[in-house]
């Protein structure tokens, strides 16, 4: 999932999932698919009521109105979302990490009919594809993009760690810990390496030595590494 940074007012830089153009297009068809069954109600409400044909038109043009302003009116009132966008867990904002304005979602739509209408959504593949930011013309002209608010979970995020067959363990008493508090353990390790954050792993080595109540000259990150690989160790084998 490809990501880009934008700026706060306070020029904090915050790092956002762009939605992939598969997670789009699945949104807009069950957008379409909401608007076509709203549409099929309502013509068929209207087809029971059995009203005079030129009162028919009337009617149908301004009860047809919500299925034509859905996209502008369900963002501006669900902050960036419409029905597909919430399925898919995707969201429109700025650029600059403001909340988008009713002009910027009005010029959105608006440029639907180049994006989509006109070109049956080839416009705005293509101009995703390039830009690599997840904007559209319509979001090009807006200064606005798409994010994926999911949660990317990769095996780096679990427990799981390849352990060797012939692995001996040394710290049998971190059975004494729980998933919930290794997961944790392991969280903060991986991002104290990452980080060259050296206090908070010195800070789970002395933590860990007392809920243990063990001594060890391990150094603190060789330590905390080998009780991680004894946990996955003594919990794969039961």
């Amino acid at each position: 999932m490809d990501k880009f940074q934008i700026e706060t007012a306070q020029n904090v830089g915050i790092n956002q999932n762009v939605a992939s153009i598969g997670d789009r297009m699945l949104g807009y068809l069950i957008d379409s698919a909401v608007i076509l069954l709203y549409a099929i109600a309502t013509i068929a409400l209207l087809v029971s009521l059995d009203l005079d044909m030129g009162d028919t038109w009337a009617i149908y043009l301004l009860v047809s109105l919500p299925a034509f302003l859905y996209y502008v009116l369900l963002e501006t009132f669900l902050n960036g979302q419409t029905l597909g966008k919430m399925v898919m867990k995707t969201r429109v904002v700025k650029l600059d990490g403001s909340k988008p304005s009713f002009a910027n979602y009005f010029v959105r739509w608006i440029l639907r009919i180049v994006d989509v209408a006109l070109t049956s959504g080839g416009a705005a593949a293509i101009t995703i594809l390039l830009k690599g930011n997840g904007q559209r013309i319509g979001d090009i002209a807006a200064g606005t993009t798409v994010i994926s608010e999911k949660q990317p979970l990769t095996i780096e995020h679990t427990l799981i760690k390849d352990i060797p067959q012939d692995y001996v363990p040394t710290y049998s008493q971190v059975t004494l810990l729980n998933d919930s508090d290794m997961q944790t353990i392991k969280n903060l390790y991986d991002d104290a390496v990452r980080n060259g954050n050296h206090n908070i792993i010195v800070n789970l080595h002395a933590r860990l030595l007392k809920v243990m109540a063990i001594e060890t000259t391990e150094k603190p990150i060789d330590f905390v590494a080998k009780v991680i690989k004894d946990y996955n160790y003594y919990t794969q084998s039961m």
